[in-house]
């Protein structure tokens, strides 16, 4: 699957953004999908994921009750609404399709978007 991702910009904190991530191929909706991001000089970390039927969604704890994933299978497309963002929320966000294992790893995805910036001014 080819994932590209967008949506990203330049806001405030406490603004909102919503990121989308539209996928290639006909198999998007058997797929787990994840966005993790990565900050200057840090590793890329685990933002949240959904199960492929979107009955199921884990997020990291720093962004648990501001950020929510979603996804169109009609659309291909996999969202995340982020509201109240903080300055440490500023990196490079990617999603991710169908890993092999933990959802947490990033090691475990196959498939990923080029990725779209996030930042957010105090």
């Amino acid at each position: 699957v080819q994932l590209q991702a967008s949506g990203g910009g330049l806001v405030q904190a406490g603004g909102s953004l919503r990121l989308s991530c539209a996928a290639s191929g006909r198999t998007f909706s058997r797929y787990v999908m994840a966005w993790f991001r990565q900050a200057p000089g840090k590793e890329r970390e685990f933002v949240g994921a959904i199960y492929w039927s979107a009955s199921s969604t884990i997020y990291a704890d720093s962004v648990k009750g501001r950020f929510t994933i979603s996804r169109d299978n009609a659309e291909n497309t996999l969202y995340l609404q982020m509201n109240s963002l903080k300055p440490e929320d500023t990196a490079v966000y990617y999603c991710a399709a169908n890993p092999s294992g933990s959802w947490y790893l990033p090691d475990n995805f196959a498939s990923w978007g080029q990725g779209t910036l996030v930042t957010v001014s105090s």
